[in-house]
């Protein structure tokens, strides 16, 4: 049975692992409040994996009540290090701080990705990439901004470990590619087992 696969998401790295893997998917953003949701999400005392899953459907669910035929996927990551949440930094500045905040410690990527039709949850998965940061130098740290440069600010963290960012790393466990932002190989499970894929 052909499905008409949709990702809800803007991000170009999800939609790329997609691409990479064979998966022809449409991609339509959703355009949630995601500091709205995380906020009242932190006032309710809901875990990252609880908000990160939350922020995923409320995407899903948008995105499928326009397409309530298809078979949308959404996705959220959440950083956690010492129990602090981070975002995407709003400029460089904010992202030195943010790896500054990181150096020398280990923290999670909290990683959820479901698929709905219409407003139907049919199936749901979260990842726990464990990355642990060395204690890298301020000069290595300035070096590493101007190479990057403003695209940091599109990464929660600062970083892209599948660019230089992998130099901030004494250690990783986890997926690669839920690390990216989407924990493909559980995905892919789910959409043979759906039909969506060839088994």
């Amino acid at each position: 049975m052909k499905f008409r696969l949709i990702l809800a998401s803007q991000s170009r790295f999800r939609a790329g692992l997609l691409a990479a893997a064979g998966v022809a998917v449409e991609v339509s953003p959703a355009h949630v409040d995601e500091g709205a949701v995380k906020a009242g999400a932190l006032a309710q005392g809901l875990s990252a994996a609880a908000t990160a899953l939350l922020l995923a459907r409320l995407k899903a669910e948008r995105v499928g009540r326009r397409h309530p035929e298809a078979l949308v996927i959404g996705a959220d990551q959440i950083l956690v290090c010492e129990g602090r949440w981070f975002d995407k930094s709003a400029d460089m500045d904010e992202a030195a701080e943010q790896l500054r905040a990181l150096r020398g410690r280990a923290h999670e990527l909290v990683t959820a990705v479901l698929c709905v039709r219409g407003e139907d949850l049919l199936w749901h998965h979260v990842s726990r990439p464990r990355l642990v940061m060395r204690d890298f130098s301020e000069d290595f740290l300035a070096q590493y901004l101007a190479q990057e440069g403003a695209m940091l600010t599109s990464t929660v963290g600062g970083y892209r470990v599948e660019g230089p960012g992998v130099q901030l790393f004494d250690a990783i466990e986890g997926e690669h590619s839920a690390i990216v932002g989407l924990p493909l190989l559980p995905l892919l499970g789910f959409l043979r087992q759906f039909g969506a894929l060839a088994r």
